[in-house]
């Protein structure tokens, strides 16, 4: 009796332990697969990014309250868009520099709006050291976005564009840009430090702190 009972139940406690060491399996695997396309590009290559980001959280206020600070940064070295002269332009052409890059379209009234505070924060901050790169993502060439620019006085901005709608595929495909206009902040090491989803006062005090607060992270 006793026999059968132990004979009985080995099979199970097989199965069991056979059970614990398939989970353990899936976990690893699991794990393999995300960490090194997520935790381990963040924890290498986004270093500075992440740091900029947590010492310009206590910046978002006023009007740039809805800026969202990355908590995991994103590498966008590899974004690619269009100079003026039509030649391909990426972030990793601005390493070593901050970039507000923005999102805009003539079609999209907010980024019509927020246009001229773009200009004026390149004209007062603008250096070596901080650019403000919109790019424009209207189709059928560029005459339409040269005449709205010109027609509203912007003259700081240099004229990027994406007419192919590359970009924002790119992005989306991120989890970023779901629509116009998009603003990312992206740190000297071309990952990004945060976020922000709609219009804002670009040439307020409040955006020009939080501007200044992440030049200050990278040279501190």
């Amino acid at each position: 009796m006793t026999n059968t009972t132990e004979t009985g139940q080995r099979p199970k406690r097989k199965l069991f332990v056979a059970g614990i060491a398939g989970a353990v399996a899936a976990l690893a695997a699991v794990y393999v697969i995300v960490s090194p396309n997520g935790n381990s590009i963040g924890a290498t290559s986004c270093t500075q990014a992440l740091k900029t980001a947590q010492n310009v959280k206590p910046f978002a206020t006023g009007e740039v309250a809805a800026f969202l600070p990355a908590q995991k940064p994103l590498p966008l070295s590899e974004l690619t868009f269009k100079n003026p002269d039509g030649t391909v332009a990426t972030m990793l052409d601005f390493k070593g520099k901050t970039v507000l890059m923005n999102l805009w379209a003539t079609w999209c009234a907010p980024c019509r709006k927020e246009m001229p505070a773009l200009n004026d924060l390149q004209a007062d901050l603008g250096s070596e050291d901080f650019e403000v790169v919109a790019v424009n993502l209207d189709r059928g060439g560029l005459d339409k976005p040269k005449a709205f620019l010109a027609e509203i006085g912007v003259d700081n901005l240099t004229l990027y564009h994406d007419g192919t709608n590359k970009l924002m595929t790119d992005l989306r495909s991120k989890a970023r840009a779901t629509g116009l206009p998009t603003t990312i902040l992206v740190g000297q090491d071309g990952c990004e430090i945060g976020t922000m989803y709609g219009p804002a006062e670009w040439a307020s005090g409040e955006a020009k702190k939080l501007i200044e607060a992440a030049l200050k992270s990278v040279s501190g």
